[in-house]
């Protein structure tokens, strides 16, 4: 936590869900007084809106709006929605349309700092907007500035906000990941020359150094923060096709999985001569996390290999138990219980236990032409689900 809370320039409240898996970028949310169980149909319907546009962007949460990304015709856009009602505040065009076979529209969410946010666009338009207004403050072609090209899925990651600095990954050369002034977007530092990954990154100290992980389109890296400076390099947990998942640091320790036959690794950080070392602890098949992440519960990992929901400690790679449960899916985790969503629009309550599989309720909403890839949110007593161009708010507080 600590690494965090110099990152973000407000106070948040427990009903904050700043950025891409919440306050720390861990799919935890520390919501409490949650329903033990819900009702056949599911816990109550606080409203349904439409409009959201084509997308698989996540939401951000604070100050009573809710942020999220889509794509009408021929524009990407940020929207800002009121969380009582569920009325659309502002709309903001961003980058050109994007359209893919398997769904169209933007992939990553916005990030929260402050009075305004950042959002990238499938196209790789980054924008700096007012939370209020959402009003323009500035405008980035990051393909353009640093001659990158878009990935085949599209720009997926939700930028980092760190201290003074965004943090982006376009995929340029000598530009892979680069570092941004958040308040005018002028270039900061670049570093490496992967191309693209679809992964979002992650910012932790460790050994006097504050440092990022993240997916690129062929490795996991480390970067110190300040300069850019590589710390570190792991090729074996990249595939060819994608590399998705968010990294999850803990305690020295950084996890990270890839799907299409690759699996997951657990590497030691260990720092040394001003740098840091980063040792394989194991490396095997047993969580091959494809468009998902997974949540770290005290020792042990929960999430999605392929279509298989898995626990597997942290510390050995272990598996402690396997389920289909609602089907290829995202988790989220929040008072004891994982918040499940499958692509096919089951949504289930499970125990977060090593025990075995305890699903606890589960219903479902109707499912459109593409699958459903965004996790739940769960912020303010309240679960939000996206099903494209549906957002679906419900009541989760226990009375």
């Amino acid at each position: 936590m600590k690494s965090w809370i110099f990152l973000l320039a407000l106070p948040l409240v427990a009903t904050d869900w700043p950025q891409w898996r919440g306050v720390e970028r861990n799919g935890i949310s520390p919501e409490t007084g949650l329903l033990k169980s819900w009702p056949v149909e599911g816990p109550p319907l606080v409203w349904k809106m439409q409009g959201l546009g084509d997308g698989f962007a996540a939401f951000s949460i604070s100050g009573g709006l809710l942020f999220t990304q889509g794509q009408h015709g021929d524009q990407e856009f940020v929207i800002a929605i009121d969380t009582k009602t569920g009325k659309k505040v502002w709309e903001t065009p961003t980058g050109k349309p994007y359209h893919e076979q398997r769904g169209n529209g933007p992939r990553g969410t916005p990030t929260l700092d402050g009075s305004v946010l950042y959002a990238l666009a499938a196209d790789g338009m980054l924008v700096c907007l007012e939370q209020k207004t959402g009003k323009p403050v500035w405008t980035i072609d990051l393909m353009k500035r640093f001659n990158a090209n878009i990935p085949h899925w599209g720009i997926s990651e939700s930028p980092l906000v760190d201290g003074d600095h965004l943090i982006v990954t376009p995929g340029g050369s000598g530009a892979a990941i680069v570092a941004l002034d958040k308040k005018s977007g002028e270039t900061v530092w670049k570093s490496q020359s992967d191309r693209a990954g679809y992964s979002s990154a992650v910012a932790f100290d460790l050994g006097g150094i504050h440092q990022m992980a993240i997916l690129t389109g062929q490795a996991a890296v480390g970067l110190n923060l300040k300069n850019g400076e590589l710390l570190w390099r792991y090729d074996k947990i990249s595939n060819r096709t994608a590399n998705i998942a968010t990294p999850i640091y803990h305690d020295g320790y950084l996890f990270v999985s890839t799907a299409y036959g690759t699996g997951c690794a657990l590497l030691k950080l260990t720092p040394e001569g001003g740098s840091v070392k980063a040792t394989e602890v194991y490396f095997n098949t047993d969580m091959m996390n494809h468009y998902t992440s997974s949540v770290l519960i005290g020792d042990y990992l929960y999430g999605f290999s392929n279509a298989i929901l898995t626990a597997m400690k942290f510390s050995t790679g272990a598996v402690v138990w396997k389920d289909r449960s609602v089907g290829k899916g995202n988790v989220t985790y929040a008072d004891g219980k994982l918040y499940l969503f499958g692509e096919t629009g089951v949504v289930g309550l499970a125990e977060a236990t090593p025990e075995g599989y305890k699903e606890i309720s589960r219903f479902k909403i109707p499912k459109g032409e593409f699958l459903t890839w965004t996790p739940p949110v769960l912020a303010g007593g309240r679960m939000y689900l996206r099903e494209q161009d549906n957002l679906y708010c419900f009541d989760i507080k226990a009375r």
